[in-house]
């Protein structure tokens, strides 16, 4: 044999295939030399099959970090698959519930006219129990999930948790949150589907002392993210006004006992007491304020308008509380009457801010997928951003920081505990 087909000068693999040929050519076998070149053939070919499946192999193990792996992701026909992620239990799952309603609500309506260019929305509600560790662990899940979008949550501090996990797997997020905070992210994949805080308060401010003339003004406020950022709104507020708080109290999101601070605010006697709080601890403070003999007007942002902040706190004690929101209620023209209608016929409860706030949101999402073609990622947050809407809490149109609608008007609640327009 030639030494170029030596067995002993072959691979492994190879000497095996000469071995179980045989070295000799009985029985009609062809020439070593010719036999030799077979097996090269044959083994080459096997080979770049071989290294064409491993380099497919490795190619698909390589997508980019923070890329979403969801079946919309490449499908353009499938699903349309959208996050709504709000607290479904714990203390503020009354926002959550309200929130998730609302938009649930629009995405319905959308489905049933035939969805967006013929998908169908498909929505999965998670609840973040109103915990920004919750809600980070949730942030990582709903890129696995195959969601390219999400609307919530109700609570700034869980927003603050969420966004730069969203905006590193390029999903945006359009939050109820209202923290000056969430702004300042310039983070391009938030928006807010109302005004921060710092508007909400200019407005409150301005009414109390330009439009009332009250300048004895006394501030209890929480330290979560909210709460913060409504207490340092209402004070800058304030001092644009050449108003110093009569007293500056500061207590926790999960607070019960107010006493302490009540007192020392009660020692000032204030004309006002304004409240930065969530909805439960804001009328859990009014009430213990009335035990107290604190006579002031009750003044605050949003949650100071709710059906749960008049329940916790006695419509008696609730009545007369001024109010800054974006949203006076379901009778303020056509289009909040149409909301409330389809709100109570679809859950059978009355329409409020948070839901209409959600919905707004999601109509927002839906004429930003309508207008892109379904885009995803980046491309879908300039779609958002560039949407021009009159929806039910005003007109939005998105600034640099995401913020859609810059104006709240001034309402208080009434003696059967509804939020109506303020009277001058």
């Amino acid at each position: 044999m030639p030494a170029l087909c030596s067995i002993r000068e072959r691979p492994f693999a190879e000497r095996a295939l000469l071995e179980r040929g045989g070295a000799g050519q009985q029985r009609g076998r062809l020439p070593d030399t010719k036999r030799c070149d077979m097996v090269q053939r044959r083994i080459r070919t096997a080979a770049l099959f071989a290294g064409a499946a491993a380099l497919g192999m490795l190619l698909a193990g390589c997508s980019a970090p923070g890329a979403n792996k969801g079946a919309n992701a490449t499908d353009s026909s499938g699903p349309i698959k959208i996050a709504i992620v709000d607290a479904q239990s714990g203390q503020l799952s009354s926002l959550g519930d309200w929130e998730a309603k609302g938009a649930k609500m629009a995405f319905d309506e959308q489905n049933a006219a035939g969805g967006i260019d013929g998908r169908k929305i498909v929505y999965t509600v998670y609840d973040d129990q109103g915990d920004p560790t919750t809600s980070t662990n949730l942030a990582n899940k709903l890129a696995s999930d195959g969601n390219i979008a999400m609307i919530g949550t109700a609570e700034s501090a869980d927003s603050l948790a969420m966004a730069p996990i969203m905006a590193q797997n390029k999903i945006p997020m359009i939050t109820s949150g209202q923290s000056p905070k969430l702004g300042e992210l310039h983070n391009s994949f938030v928006f807010l589907n109302s005004p921060s805080s710092t508007a909400y308060d200019e407005t409150l401010a301005k009414y109390l002392v330009n439009d009332k003339g009250y300048t004895s003004i006394a501030m209890i406020s929480n330290n979560g993210a909210y709460g913060a950022g409504e207490r340092d709104a209402f004070k800058a507020s304030l001092k644009d006004l050449s108003v110093s708080p009569a007293a500056d109290q500061v207590v926790t999101p999960d607070q019960k006992d107010f006493s302490s601070a009540l007192t020392q605010i009660r020692g000032k006697n204030p004309k006002v007491l304004f409240i930065g709080a969530e909805e439960v601890e804001t009328g859990l403070i009014v009430k213990q304020a009335r035990q107290l003999g604190i006579d002031a007007v009750i003044a605050g942002g949003a949650p100071a308008g709710t059906p749960v902040y008049v329940k916790t706190a006695g419509i008696d004690n609730a009545e007369g509380t001024i109010v800054s929101t974006p949203y006076l209620g379901n009778d303020t023209n056509d289009q909040t009457k149409k909301f409330a209608a389809d709100y109570k016929a679809k859950y059978n409860e009355t329409g409020e801010l948070h839901g209409a706030k959600a919905y707004d949101g999601a109509k927002i999402l839906i004429q930003a997928l309508q207008n892109s073609k379904v885009a995803t990622g980046q491309a879908l947050s300039d779609a958002i951003r560039a949407v021009k809407y009159d929806g039910l809490v005003g007109h939005f149109d998105f600034d640099e920081n995401g913020i859609g609608v810059h104006e709240t008007q001034i309402g208080e609640i009434d003696q059967d505990g509804n939020l109506v327009a303020a009277n001058g």
